[in-house]
């Protein structure tokens, strides 16, 4: 499943949600002025799986200049490896030093328009869409190596006040696991 390509300029919905450690994270606290990035993961995903260890590096190579957040919204009844423990052994594993919250109403991926994991907003320091895309060309069993060049161009152009440029390809993963009636319409 690809990701929605919400319009560009869109502003970040906001969010208060918990964390793995079970502290309340807001989205107007954590941002402060910086750009934020806003990513829809999950554990089980193999989409997700093929890139964690490198995008732990490369969100920890771009902090605190950028804010970041891992937010989980699959069901958890359907899909327990998305819980709480398979999300903290998945944190441990790729050496995630950003927040992962837990979206059990579905609301916040709704707000985003969030579609598959992995799928990734990146929000100007006003709080306006400047990037929603993949992380970089490779794909679970693809020769392409995972580098997160995609994300990682859109981060430097963020940080600089330039634009994204267009044509920006879209995400691709696993659906998000909605529960029954929580699906997009």
């Amino acid at each position: 499943m690809n990701s929605m390509m919400v319009p560009l300029g869109t502003l970040a919905p906001p969010f208060a949600l918990p964390s793995l450690a079970g502290e309340i994270v807001a989205s107007d606290g954590l941002a402060r002025g910086r750009p934020l990035l806003v990513m829809f993961l999950s554990n089980h995903c193999p989409y997700v799986r093929h890139l964690e260890r490198e995008l732990g590096s490369l969100v920890a190579e771009y902090t605190p200049r950028v804010a970041a957040v891992a937010i989980c919204s699959n069901d958890t009844k359907n899909y327990p490896d998305d819980g709480l423990n398979g999300l903290t052994e998945q944190a441990h594993r790729a050496g995630f030093t950003f927040p992962y919250l837990l979206d059990d109403t579905q609301h916040i991926a709704l707000a985003y328009q969030a579609a598959c994991t992995p799928d990734f907003f990146v929000y100007g320091a006003q709080g306006q869409l400047a990037y929603r895309g993949e992380f970089d060309e490779s794909r679970p069993r693809s020769d392409a190596p995972v580098t997160g060049n995609a994300l990682r161009a859109a981060l430097n152009l963020v940080l600089t006040g330039a634009p994204v440029p267009e044509p920006q390809v879209p995400s691709m993963g696993c659906g998000i696991k909605w529960k029954p009636g929580n699906e997009p319409s």
